[in-house]
């Protein structure tokens, strides 16, 4: 009966538990593979323990090459799109204007539009104007499908937001771009951070539309996928893991700064009605 009763109070929590042990597994493999020496380089077996692959991440000069390849573009990427993605957001939200219903839908195109054929719709776009695949062409493949999920997150922090906090504010005779500063920018902050992570995961990791857009630029999903069939070499699981651990790190770090700055506020708030009149 107690056996029973405790799972009935907590199942919920163990169905929570179970679903994010399933999606953790993936990234454990990973993380135990960047300790593994294989004994051949088909071989994908756990043979023995070794820090070399962390020692020497870049043992295979055209892997690094392709990983500073893949970080250029996503953080080139990531600006232009979470600076335009921002912007659109704001428009959406705060005005009203002839065709807005039409810019949300086209919006959320890029989001539903296959991959294949995004990446094949923007060769033919690029080979019809002569403009040579390479770098560039890659990222401008990358804003384009990053800008609406840029939108979306940022659009989602405004959603929820208070205005009457701005309007407080102008109240108090801050003008608009005091306001803006001090009191609208620093609570869109969080989502505009958010959809920047997101749009960098993305870039960092596309692969169709990139193979489509690149010419003879390689990135790091496409040397992965090149490396598959003459076998990967573990320090694929060394920037794998490296990757998930720097986010995970930024992810920390974002809800430490968060929950002190609700903490300050709370003991603010607390001082300030305990002050005696």
């Amino acid at each position: 009966m107690r056996l029973s009763r405790w799972l009935a109070d907590r199942w919920v929590m163990i169905v929570a538990l179970l679903v994010l042990g399933y999606l953790a597994l993936p990234i454990l493999v990973v993380a135990g593979l960047s300790f593994n020496r294989p004994s051949s380089r088909l071989s994908y077996d756990f043979n023995e323990f070794t820090l070399d692959n962390w020692r020497q991440p870049c043992a295979t000069s055209d892997m690094c090459d392709a990983v500073v390849r893949s970080v250029q573009i996503g953080f080139i990427a990531t600006v232009v799109a979470t600076v335009l993605g921002t912007l659109m957001a704001f428009a959406l939200v705060r005005h009203r204007f002839r065709g807005r219903s039409g810019v949300n839908v086209l919006i959320f195109l890029p989001m539903a539009t296959p991959e294949l054929v995004m990446g094949t719709s923007l060769l033919a776009l690029f080979v019809s104007a002569g403009v040579p695949q390479g770098f560039w062409t890659i990222m401008i493949a990358h804003v384009m499908f990053c800008v609406s999920f840029v939108v979306v997150t940022v659009k989602a922090r405004l959603a929820g937001m208070d205005r009457r906090l701005e309007e407080a504010a102008m109240d108090l005779y801050a003008n608009e771009w005091q306001t803006f500063r001090r009191i609208t920018l620093p609570l869109v902050l969080p989502g505009i951070v958010a959809a920047a992570l997101l749009a960098f995961s993305l870039s960092f990791d596309d692969f169709i539309i990139t193979n489509f857009n690149a010419g003879t630029t390689v990135t790091f999903p496409m040397y992965v996928w090149g490396a598959a069939q003459r076998g990967i070499p573990p320090q694929v699981n060394v920037i794998g893991t490296a990757m998930f651990a720097i986010a995970l790190l930024l992810v920390g770090l974002s809800s430490l700064r968060g929950r002190r700055e609700r903490r300050a506020n709370l003991l603010a708030g607390t001082a300030s009605v305990r002050r005696p009149s």
